[in-house]
């Protein structure tokens, strides 16, 4: 009986050893899950900014505009490599079509061309962004993939732009942002009395001027 009763308390002993032990596991499990998610909220990065902020000065007022990073990387950066540099600065929007679009960023005031020597680069059309109201897109030939610094505005909804295929007549116009402000600047320049001159039509009587470009990151 003695026996018996000796082994009694041993398994009851090693049982609570090993209760006491799964519990002290249990704690170092708990505490290391704590420190970790500690860890991980310390080397948190902050979110790549999606939208660059931009500000088109012309001389009938500012449009402000925001481009999207995201959707049209390749286009938004030869748009803010050109803006920086200061070519934008003097060049007038030259083909106004009222119900259409405002386009610039290419010619001078006596209506001379002005090189921005850059490169033509990638259509991104096939991002998705629709030629709406109020949208910012890259003036081209008629080569898909031929747009250097000329930009228009939409002034209506123009899905006919759009990207329908990857081919010479559907690739559309590359869409790479929108007007935040200053719509009403846009319609006051797309009602001016415009007419032929140095070769080109539609173009704005008055000229209009865009004085800078101010890019903010």
């Amino acid at each position: 009986m003695i026996k018996l009763t000796i082994k009694f308390r041993k398994n009851s002993l090693n049982k609570y050893k090993i209760s006491a032990l799964l519990t002290f596991a249990s704690l170092l499990i708990f505490l290391a899950s704590c420190s970790d998610k500690s860890d991980i909220k310390e080397v948190e990065k902050p979110l790549e900014k999606t939208m660059t902020q931009v500000t088109i000065k012309t001389s009938v007022g500012d449009i402000q505009l925001e481009l999207n990073n995201e959707k049209a990387p390749i286009t938004v950066e030869n748009f803010k490599t050109i803006a920086q540099s200061g070519y934008y600065e003097g060049t007038i929007f030259h083909r106004v079509i009222n119900g259409f679009m405002v386009q610039g960023g290419g010619l001078n005031a006596d209506m001379s061309n002005k090189s921005s020597g850059t490169s033509p680069i990638q259509n991104e059309a096939n991002n998705g962004l629709a030629n709406d109201r109020g949208t910012i897109a890259m003036a081209r030939t008629m080569d898909p993939h031929s747009a250097t610094s000329q930009f228009f505005i939409n002034h209506k909804d123009n899905g006919f732009l759009n990207h329908t295929g990857e081919n010479s007549q559907g690739w559309g116009y590359a869409v790479f942002g929108v007007v935040t402000e200053g719509m009403d600047v846009v319609d006051q320049i797309a009602e001016v009395a415009t007419g032929p001159s140095g070769g080109h039509q539609d173009v704005p009587e008055e000229v209009i001027t865009i004085e800078s470009v101010t890019i903010s990151e």
